[in-house]
């Protein structure tokens, strides 16, 4: 069976080297915030060993009328194809996939431990949470070098200021490098800061995203706290 189809509609760089993309949402497609799509290019003007087909988070909301996903700009084909095609071009989309997605028991609270563009499953999720009005508790800890890299960091900031229920904790690991002040959070995120933002660690859901030398990090950092790895869901970035 031929897999549906979706437009490129609007392009924009989030971040230093870092755009979102936004897409036409097929008719009647449905998918739970937290999953990923895998987009194919159709007859693109190039192609290389890693082929015309990638896998990308699903950034938006289900909520929300279209299809987002966003993406560092490596050096490849397929990103070079779609940073330059024209908008209204058609690729193939095969999704939902995935199952990094918010418990249900609303009692545990979830906590994100993120880096880079491991943030794209999580804006989704927190999103639909707050139109949903779900009533988790949701605490993200997100880690960038400096805010210049660090997208979706003013939307969660909003969001952080209108819902109760939601805490951003951007942290820098090299805030002397920005051209901009930084009087957040500093350094990568380990037991004392944990502490700073969870009474009690064994009380939440951890999910952690990111590429796959910081989902291992993090892993350490909560198995050297206590937390059992029952309550652990992860999603590894590679080749992003």
């Amino acid at each position: 069976m031929a897999l549906p189809r979706t437009r490129l509609l609007e392009r924009n760089e989030i971040a230093d080297d870092t755009m979102v993309f936004s897409f036409e949402k097929p008719p009647g497609f449905e998918y739970t915030a937290g999953q990923f799509a895998d987009y194919t290019l159709l007859d693109p003007a190039e192609i290389d060993a890693e082929g015309a087909t990638r896998g990308f988070s699903l950034t938006s909301a289900p909520y929300e009328p279209h299809l987002m996903a966003a993406t560092r700009l490596r050096d490849t084909a397929f990103k070079r194809v779609l940073k330059t095609m024209p908008l209204g071009t058609e690729l193939a989309l095969d999704a939902p996939y995935g199952s990094f997605t918010l418990h249900h028991n609303v009692g545990r609270p979830a906590v994100f431990l993120t880096g880079g563009i491991g943030i794209t499953p999580v804006r989704s999720i927190a999103l639909q949470a707050a139109h949903d009005r779900t009533g988790h508790k949701i605490i993200v800890l997100y880690s960038n070098k400096r805010p210049e890299e660090a997208a979706f960091l003013a939307e969660l900031r909003r969001l952080g200021e209108t819902e109760e229920n939601f805490t951003l904790v951007p942290t820098m690991t090299r805030p002397e490098t920005s051209e901009h002040s930084w009087d957040g959070e500093t350094g990568h995120v380990d037991k004392a800061m944990l502490s700073r933002y969870i009474d009690d660690v064994a009380a939440p859901i951890y999910y952690l995203s990111g590429p796959a030398t910081m989902v291992t990090a993090m892993r350490t950092v909560l198995n050297d706290v206590g937390v059992d790895a029952d309550d652990l869901r992860t999603e590894e970035f590679t080749g992003y």
